[in-house]
């Protein structure tokens, strides 16, 4: 899932969740006052549904077994500085990866 949020902003709570339950996991986001602890709750939601209608997979029975976040596109602006220069902004996003297995693997 593409992001808004920087990645390093985003593995702070990537980190809690990795080798949880998807149930344990949601818990845990739920409770984390921050926008990347949403947008890694949507993306285990997603990942835990795709299993679910795709493969037929148990939800309740789902772990998290591999979730990263990496570099997306960045957007650059540049902000006016003193005697007409010009210093650049990066606004930075992200890709969050998660897969997600049966509890036996």
């Amino acid at each position: 899932m593409n992001t808004g949020v920087p990645a390093s902003k985003v593995r702070l709570y990537i980190d809690l969740v990795r080798g949880k339950s998807v149930a344990e996991a949601l818990a845990i986001l739920k409770f984390a006052p921050s926008p990347s602890a949403v947008s890694v709750a949507k993306t285990v939601k997603s990942a835990a549904a795709n299993a679910e209608n795709n493969f037929q997979l148990e939800p309740s029975a789902l772990k998290v077994v591999k979730i990263f976040a990496d570099g997306a596109p960045m957007m650059k602006r540049h902000k006016p500085r003193s005697r007409g220069r010009a210093s650049p902004i990066l606004k930075r996003s992200s890709n969050i990866t998660v897969v997600v297995a049966d509890q036996e693997v």
